[in-house]
């Protein structure tokens, strides 16, 4: 293992539990406990729990931080309310996607962004270029960017008997909405969210790290099922839902990725960064789901095949623990016509997928 890699505060507790452990994105995170499968169900009927400890938070703060992540991101901040989270896109001049992230409105001049962990480093320093750059030349107030990773751990407690698990030991998190959050009267310093990353019902909880094992042990202790990365990406993946470096990425736009809800070209003056290249190039791509019809599993990467010439490219796949056969989601041209059936070439032979709508599985 190399000594760069870093560990979140819970990496004994893996350890302790048997957890097959994994690289990613400079950390050692647990990959599996009993079994990707049996994790992947137990989210989807009752509750698992997730250490995802490894996300970035960047605190966006100062007068002028609200109108900066106005421009900044491509939702419309104006409808922002107290307690209410925010997913967006953030852009490069182009229209590519930086990262997908999410904002929680902690005060009027306040924000907490939570990015993606192999992204930390890239957006700090997308937002702080942009602020000293093209902000800066709007004459409006710059904010203050700073990365708090460190004063932070993540737990994801997902799954359909979510919050009979969370309300005994957070009360206020019984009548959350969800994508709304609240700051626990009983833990100031905690920040509960109700969103998640499984297509399920849940909770993401941030709190201060020192304390992470403890709710860690009262959520396994209170039912809840230990669930490591592949069953967060399994899930995600029924879901329908992006992932950055498959779906988005510095040249794949969010409307290429089907994210053009979360995405406001009419934004006035000064509008936001990559608006001008989004309204002039629009949608070229589009997402599609695609089921095995027979055993095989696609993967990243493989080509979509019709009448025998490439028409697109898997983004994702991977076996299905739920519809227990491969799926895929596969980006394809905006003008392609598909007759409800595609190829996909896996090592060197074409086998038949279904073209089907999306999600692959809905919440339960």
């Amino acid at each position: 293992m190399s000594s760069e890699q870093r560990k979140t505060p819970l990496y004994d507790a893996h350890l302790e539990l048997g957890a097959k452990m994994m690289d990613f994105a400079g950390w050692r995170l647990p990959m599996q406990y009993s079994g990707i499968r049996e994790e992947h169900l137990a989210v989807r009927r009752s509750v698992g729990l997730f250490d995802v400890s490894h996300m970035g938070e960047i605190l966006v703060s100062g007068p002028g931080a609200f109108e900066f992540l106005d421009y900044l991101l491509t939702r419309n901040m104006s409808g922002t309310q107290p307690g209410r989270a925010l997913y967006s896109p953030m852009c490069n001049e182009k229209g590519g996607t930086v990262d997908d992230l999410l904002a929680y409105p902690l005060s009027e001049d306040r924000y907490l962004l939570v990015v993606n962990a192999a992204n930390t480093a890239a957006d700090l320093a997308h937002m702080r270029f942009v602020a000293k750059t093209t902000w800066a030349a709007t004459g409006k107030p710059l904010p203050q960017i700073d990365d708090c990773s460190a004063d932070y751990a993540q737990l994801a407690l997902q799954g359909p008997n979510a919050k009979d698990i969370l309300s005994p030991i957070i009360p206020e998190t019984s009548q959350l909405r969800p994508f709304r959050f609240l700051q626990p009267a009983s833990a100031p310093d905690w920040l509960v969210s109700r969103t998640g990353y499984t297509g399920e019902d849940g909770f993401e909880i941030y709190l201060p790290p020192a304390q992470a094992r403890d709710l860690w042990q009262k959520l396994l202790a209170a039912g809840a099922t230990p669930a490591g990365l592949g069953a967060r990406d399994t899930l995600r993946l029924e879901a329908a839902l992006p992932l950055y470096g498959h779906e988005l990425s510095p040249d794949i736009s969010p409307l290429d990725a089907g994210l053009e809800r979360f995405v406001f070209t009419a934004k006035p003056q000064p509008g936001f960064v990559g608006q001008e290249a989004l309204s002039s190039v629009g949608q070229s791509r589009q997402l599609i789901g695609l089921k095995a019809l027979g055993r095989t599993i696609p993967r990243q990467g493989y080509p979509l095949i019709q009448a025998g010439k490439p028409i697109g490219t898997v983004t994702s796949g991977g076996y299905s623990p739920t519809l227990e056969r491969g799926i895929a989601l596969a980006s394809v041209e905006t003008t392609t016509t598909i007759d409800g059936s595609v190829l996909v070439r896996i090592r060197d032979k074409d086998e038949p997928f279904e073209v089907c709508s999306l999600p692959f599985v809905k919440r339960s």
